[in-house]
């Protein structure tokens, strides 16, 4: 085999050439046959291998142990190989060629320079045959198992060309094998560390590959930015920051892997997109994985968004997107990409775009009916398949259902709807026993219906299956316990909860402590828990986590403009008047025109015997939401008070309230007292129990707050 034959080193400085009949190599113009030095080589002849090389090619002694053991390498001799290597000086040699090398040769080219020009041609030779001989030893090494000795030797390749080349690796002038040798030593060096398992090493590697000036390729330098992404993210190692004198004034400085891993993906993406390196999917994986876990899911659908055409499938590109979509909390467009996708044209028995559009659905009582759809359709496509995906779509079409329910047009047709999704639920429980997320929808459902027992026992099963680390199945057990008037028992669980969960995350379980304060006759501390509770909201509000979704923050997290309203409402409950209007107008700022508002203000009025004041202000509010089921019932509870030519209207709103909320109490006393004072004795007496029984499974706060 001669010296261009196959194998990792490649060919040297010298550039032997491969003959018809019998390999050569030629060095300073000079050649000689290969099976000469072989031959001496099988023959157990180093010295006379060495001394014919530097004979009949004019090289001196490094030189030819570099030629030497490149030929033993390629033969596969690793280990005659590195004793011919570890005969060579490097540093010596390096010493040598470094004051040829190091200036860097002009740029007006002359026939008066081609005698140094000839003379840097001859040095970068050298210097690419001693390299390259290193480079293999490294190789040798890391063949035999002693990745630390390869990787130091690999690295004193590297300490040589910034000796030799002070200013860095120019991008003209230098010989194509020394950079071939460079260019593989720069990417071998960090995988050598990782194999030896010294990562910090590892790192300071890649990131010494990647600023400094070695004159890599595109696709060599994108091979390394993947590498080193995919390190950082899956290494399970801690990056230090960029030392100091590799950051530059005015950039930007990753503070931890993700960040960093995330860049290096985003500029292997760029350059896919100018055209500089081939197309590879793993990156848009690793940017997933990256963007996911922090968050980012709406920047990564921008990612997805700038893919060319043609590079993925449409149908699984529109899937991608409405699952980025959906994770950003941008339902309405991920619901449109799947309607696409599920087109009778296109993808209409995707069993996971079918359960997505559905999960989307159950979130939103307009869309159920649709999402019933999805979830049957997912169900029958499942059924043989795969009895977890079943699981999933009858857990989300117990959910639609449920959803689905609330806007039924009759008692009888919620409370069909109503028994479905509690079976649809036990059935998806049947399947998957120990999901938490399907115990608290079972949970949810048994007390949205108030059969607060069952309730209670799926929110204690839910909180023992995950640990208590999941803050909403802590919110569910304080409700139902609220719902039971167990308000001591709840506040015990909230304060559990609180010490549970991290402060950021805390809003929710406040709010519902100072309500249990309001239930329980302690104005006070209800006042002193939403100071807290604003303290929280306002350090949110100021603070900017650089890798929080909206999705996370919008389910952890108490908005200012509740916190007002709260404390509105409970001063206006003291008759602290001017304490209220100061609350309201805060709150005011934050959303000018809001029901809410104006609801509380009009329940001031009425408390102050304003009427028309307090008739305007819930007339006021109606308009703007004309689904507020609280203006509802306070219009229709202060026409009942005008006289018997008002009962009409004042039936018309609260039973339109309780067909957006029929478990709205007050609604139901207040149609009671309508139908007494019309002389409807019997329909009187079925709302006033309705309402009872109501007030007897009563949450401080709705249920639906936590679905």
């Amino acid at each position: 085999m001669g010296f261009e034959g196959g194998g990792d080193g490649g060919g040297g400085g010298g550039g032997g050439v491969a003959g018809e009949e019998e390999d050569v190599v030629s060095v300073n113009g000079l050649s000689m046959k290969t099976s000469e030095v072989e031959a001496k080589l099988d023959e157990g002849n180093i010295q006379e291998a060495e001394s014919s090389l530097r004979e009949g090619l004019s090289l001196n002694y490094e030189e030819a142990r570099a030629l030497l053991g490149r030929l033993e390498y390629q033969r596969g001799n690793v280990e005659a190989a590195l004793r011919v290597f570890d005969g060579i000086d490097l540093q010596a040699a390096i010493q040598r060629l470094q004051p040829s090398l190091s200036e860097k040769p002009s740029s007006r080219r002359s026939r008066s320079h081609s005698g140094s020009d000839s003379l840097h041609s001859v040095s970068q030779h050298a210097a690419s045959l001693v390299l390259e001989a290193i480079y293999l030893k490294s190789m040798s090494l890391q063949k035999l198992g002693k990745a630390n000795e390869a990787a130091q030797e690999c690295k004193s390749v590297l300490d040589a060309v910034e000796k030799i080349f002070q200013h860095g690796i120019p991008d003209v002038m230098v010989e194509q094998k020394l950079q071939e040798t460079v260019s593989k030593a720069v990417e071998l060096l960090p995988e050598l560390w990782k194999q030896a398992g010294l990562y910090q090493e590892a790192l300071a590697s890649y990131r010494r590959a990647l600023l400094s000036q070695w004159n890599l390729d595109d696709e060599c330098c994108a091979r390394i930015q993947k590498r080193f992404a995919v390190f950082l993210l899956y290494g399970g190692v801690e990056a230090r920051p960029p030392s100091l004198a590799s950051q530059v004034e005015g950039s930007f400085i990753p503070k931890n892997n993700l960040e960093e891993a995330i860049l290096l993906l985003m500029i292997l993406l760029r350059k896919w997109y100018l055209g500089k390196i081939q197309w590879d999917s793993s990156m848009m994986e690793h940017l997933t994985f990256a963007l996911s876990i922090c968050g980012q899911t709406f920047v990564l659908a921008k990612h997805f968004e700038e893919v060319l055409p043609g590079t993925y499938p449409r149908t699984e590109r529109w899937y991608t997107l409405a699952l980025c979509y959906s994770g950003a909390n941008q339902n309405e467009t991920a619901l449109n990409l799947l309607r696409k996708c599920l087109n009778r044209h296109e993808s209409p028995d995707d069993v996971m775009a079918l359960l997505l559009a559905a999960k989307i659905c159950s979130q939103d009582c307009v869309l159920a009916s649709e999402g019933v759809e999805y979830a049957q359709r997912a169900i029958a496509k499942a059924e043989a398949a795969d009895e977890h995906l079943k699981s999933v779509g009858l857990r989300f079409l117990g959910n639609c259902l449920g959803k689905k329910s609330k806007r039924a047009s009759s008692d009888h047709e919620r409370s069909r709807l109503q028994a479905e999704a509690l079976k649809s639920l036990d059935e998806a429980m049947n399947l998957d026993r120990e999901n938490p997320d399907l115990i608290f929808d079972l949970g949810l459902e048994y007390a949205e219906q108030r059969n607060t027992n069952a309730a209670l026992n799926c929110a204690k099963e839910c909180i023992e299956a995950t640990g208590g680390s999941v803050l909403k199945g802590w919110r569910l057990l304080a409700l139902v316990l609220s719902a039971q008037q167990r308000y001591s028992e709840a506040e015990v669980v909230t304060d559990a909860a609180l010490d549970e969960t991290a402060k950021w995350a805390q809003g929710p379980l406040l709010r519902i402590k100072a309500k249990l304060k309001v239930a329980q006759s302690s104005p006070m501390d209800a006042v002193e828990a939403y100071r807290f509770l604003l303290a929280l909201v306002q350090a949110q509000r100021k603070s900017s986590g650089s890798f929080k979704s909206s999705a996370e923050v919008e389910d952890n997290k108490v908005s200012e403009f509740e916190v007002w309203h709260g404390l509105a409402n409970l001063y206006s409950s003291l008759s602290h008047w001017k304490d209220a209007e100061i609350c309201l107008e805060k709150a005011r700022a934050l959303k000018p025109y809001s029901a809410a508002i104006l609801h509380t203000e009009g329940s001031m009025h009425e408390a102050r015997d304003q009427a028309r004041d307090a008739l305007a202000a819930y007339t006021n509010a109606h308009s703007i939401e004309l689904d507020h089921v609280q203006c509802k019932v306070s219009i229709g509870s202060f026409l009942l008070k005008q006289g018997p030519k008002s009962l009409p209207v004042a039936r018309s709103f609260l039973s339109d309230a309780l067909r957006l909320e029929p478990t709205n109490r007050m609604a139901w006393y207040y149609l009671g007292m309508v139908h007494r004072d019309d002389g409807r004795v019997a329909d009187a007496a079925d709302c006033f129990q309705a309402a009872s029984m109501l007030e007897e499974s009563d949450p401080i706060e709705s249920f639906s707050s936590i679905s």
